[in-house]
């Protein structure tokens, strides 16, 4: 699809001289670690265990990790490589995929919604939060084209949106796909009202409703259709609980939710995490299929079950691209949501 820029390329970020604020604590030492294994020196979030290649979640996760470490050069690094890149639609969304020697191939076109939400929440923060020169216009067309490509309406009640995975993903009257993990509230509900995009704020309150009827049926899936019958199992896709639906509980936990029937469930998902291990995924009956020792996945569970996690110095500072920024995204959820109350 050509390459369109308009007003993106307008609200780029030019580069500055001014030297990055570095962050304080744990999570400076594990953001340098994660510049130096995942961020290339043009901008590029690298995956390595997937071939090295780079998605649109990876650079909008990126975006909002410089961003909360106040690393300015870095944050404008990742935006300008997104905005050459991945900006090849003819909306303000990104192409899921990009990868090395080919580029944008197939249907790498399509998109991932986290990875949109998560790039604009993360420009909405430099310009409010870090006072950050940031074209407004930039985030706000990206609300824009979430809100009118990415929610669909549930077939139970046609007045309430579901997030859907992609703008293009499959929906009809009748049946919505839909993954409970791309629910982040805070997100959704500080775009909704900064961009004065009701229905977004609304994707949010219904997505809630959403994880807490699948957390009463039994377990928060990684996939799941949204049908007019109720819930039922994708055709394409396997209803196993793993690393798309472990991030629901922290979601809910740096969105200040404290008492909802997900954050339970996912509480029972990993197991105790004082045996050093977590389940990291379950089978469509619940029966664990695979455990870690990964420090990112300890973290997780003891965010989830508001309990301090073990600590594995021999993982330290050198997990792979995904439970590294889920450990990063501990730390902020610790520091931006409400305390724990223990359940």
């Amino acid at each position: 699809m050509p390459v369109n820029r308009r007003s993106f390329v307008a609200g780029a970020l030019a580069c500055l001289a001014s030297r990055p604020v570095r962050a304080a604590g744990a999570f400076a030492g594990r953001w340098d670690a994660w510049k130096s294994r995942f961020l290339r020196d043009d901008g590029r979030v690298s995956d390595p265990e997937q071939g090295g290649i780079s998605h649109s979640e990876g650079q909008g996760y990126g975006l909002l990790l410089a961003q909360a470490a106040g690393d300015r050069v870095a944050f404008e690094s990742i935006e300008r490589w997104t905005i050459r890149h991945l900006l090849v639609r003819r909306d303000p969304l990104m192409a899921w995929r990009w990868t090395p020697d080919a580029g944008i191939v197939g249907e790498d076109w399509i998109t991932a919604t986290d990875g949109d939400l998560f790039r604009a929440w993360a420009l909405l923060r430099a310009s409010r939060d870090s006072g950050w020169p940031i074209d407004a216009g930039s985030w706000q067309e990206i609300c824009g084209a979430i809100e009118d490509l990415c929610l669909a309406n549930d077939p139970r009640a046609p007045s309430e949106p579901l997030l859907k995975p992609s703008a293009e993903s499959r929906v009809t009257e009748r049946r919505v796909l839909f993954n409970p993990s791309y629910i982040m509230p805070r997100a959704l509900r500080e775009l909704g009202e900064a961009a004065s995009r009701p229905r977004l704020i609304q994707a949010a309150d219904h997505g809630q409703t959403c994880l807490a009827e699948l957390a009463i049926r039994g377990f928060v899936p990684d996939w799941i259709d949204v049908t007019s019958q109720g819930y039922a199992v994708p055709a394409d896709r396997e209803t196993a609980a793993s690393y798309d639906a472990m991030r629901a509980g922290l979601f809910l936990r740096w969105s200040g939710v404290s008492d909802h029937p997900a954050l339970s469930r996912m509480q029972d998902f990993f197991g105790p995490p004082e045996t050093g291990r977590v389940i990291v995924a379950r089978d469509e009956t619940g029966r664990p299929i695979q455990t870690s020792d990964l420090p990112g996945y300890l973290a997780m569970a003891g965010l989830t079950q508001c309990v301090s996690e073990p600590r594995n110095p021999a993982h330290a500072f050198s997990e792979a691209y995904f439970p590294s920024t889920l450990h990063m995204f501990v730390d902020l959820a610790k520091r931006e949501g409400e305390a724990c109350s223990p359940p």
